[in-house]
């Protein structure tokens, strides 16, 4: 067979075209082969991004789903997103702080064209996708730290929960009340008494739980004024303010009240208002002002939301002690929406405050807040969507 080949190649009588098909084999396959390859390529692109989409679609699944049911999701979701083929999940585990990771394969036997030729039916595609999540924001404990101003104000948390809809009302979880008590310091010389109005302005604040319409309420502080013609140095829990004793025009001594605010916990809780919310996609802050030029004021509404400062989280009073001003309550941005979720810390405390309408925006100078409160958060594994990471 060699030596007819090698004749056949060496005459000069034959036709050219034979020669040129003989030649062309080779060529037309390796061309065949290569369509074939590109082919596989771009079909394994499209299972990796139907993987990852599939891997991610499960990890905002209900707490309570089982690794069987978390399938059957992803082999929905992985098909829906143009996967061919079965795709697996090989672990899904979730550690004691709440991280959940998940690996997951998938496989598809793609049929050949030209590869058929060397009777190669299919080429095997397979690729693989892995995702952690950080835990996410399942509890929330709510203490007032100091609130002031002359007008009567309502902080709510309000919640919605996880498949809520535009028409769904929203669940007021937990709510700080404040009333207004005046205070007034007087003396008299030269026949004259003279009279200042403490300017800040204190009273009784009181921090409940809602379920439905029941409110418990879980905590108060009252806040007692004192007014003096003597100065002194305020110490933490104790605030100073300062105004001039007036007799008609006739202006006085300048007098410093010194208001001290004392919390108490009811029976058998220990720390503010906690909440659960696990089963919540969304929250908002609230508060409600009624004799305010701005009424009410909310977190997630843009226009108010900059009445709202945050502070960074710390983990012990010892650590906010060594630098206070890391940790001071910062005024949020104007025309920007507030991701309660993000803003309340996972283990770590922040100071929040609101400014009650009575000044304008933007005031980067924390105290001018009159509503003054820490929130601690618990996370833990939960459906919210939290920083989800595609690690392989």
């Amino acid at each position: 067979m060699r030596g007819l080949a090698s004749r056949f190649i060496e005459s000069r009588s034959g036709a050219f075209a034979p020669i040129l098909i003989v030649m062309m084999i080779p060529l037309i396959t390796a061309v065949g082969f290569s369509v074939d390859y590109t082919s596989a390529v771009q079909t394994r692109s499209t299972e990796q991004a139907a993987l990852d989409a599939a891997i991610l679609s499960i990890t905002t699944m209900d707490t309570a789903s089982t690794k069987a049911q978390r399938q059957v999701a992803m082999q929905a979701s992985y098909v829906a997103n143009g996967g061919q083929g079965a795709a697996t999940l090989n672990t899904f585990d979730v550690s004691a702080n709440g991280t959940a990771t998940a690996q997951a394969s998938a496989s598809f036997a793609m049929p050949t064209v030209f590869m058929q030729i060397a009777r190669i039916p299919t080429v095997a595609v397979g690729v693989t996708s892995a995702v952690s999540k950080t835990p996410a924001l399942v509890q929330a404990t709510f203490n007032v730290d100091h609130v002031s101003g002359y007008w009567n104000k309502t902080m709510t948390v309000y919640g919605l929960p996880f498949g809520s809809t535009s028409t769904t009302t929203p669940t007021a979880m937990m709510k700080v009340d404040y009333v207004y008590k005046g205070y007034s310091y007087s003396y008299t010389s030269g026949g004259k008494t003279y009279t200042a109005a403490d300017p800040k302005g204190y009273g009784t604040t009181t921090i409940s739980t809602v379920s439905g319409t029941t409110q418990t309420q879980v905590q108060s502080q009252v806040c007692t004024t004192v007014g003096s013609k003597t100065d002194f140095t305020p110490t933490a829990g104790v605030y100073r303010s300062t105004a001039v004793a007036k007799s008609g025009n006739t202006s006085g001594s300048t007098i410093y009240f010194k208001t001290t605010c004392a919390t108490t916990n009811t029976a058998g809780n220990s720390s503010g208002a906690t909440i659960d919310v696990s089963t919540m996609d969304q929250l908002y802050l609230q508060m409600n002002v009624p004799s305010g030029p701005v009424n009410p004021l909310k977190s997630n509404d843009a226009s108010t939301s900059n009445r709202l400062y945050l502070g960074a989280g710390y983990g012990t009073a010892a650590q906010k002690t060594l630098d206070p001003s890391l940790y001071l309550p910062v005024e949020v941005a104007g025309n920007a929406i507030v991701d309660i979720f993000a803003a309340v810390p996972c283990g770590e405390t922040s100071d929040q405050a609101w400014e009650d309408g009575g000044n304008n925006p933007p005031l980067p100078d924390v105290t001018n807040a009159d509503f003054f409160y820490s929130v601690m958060g618990k996370c833990d594994f939960n459906r919210r969507p939290s920083d989800t990471l595609l690690t392989q």
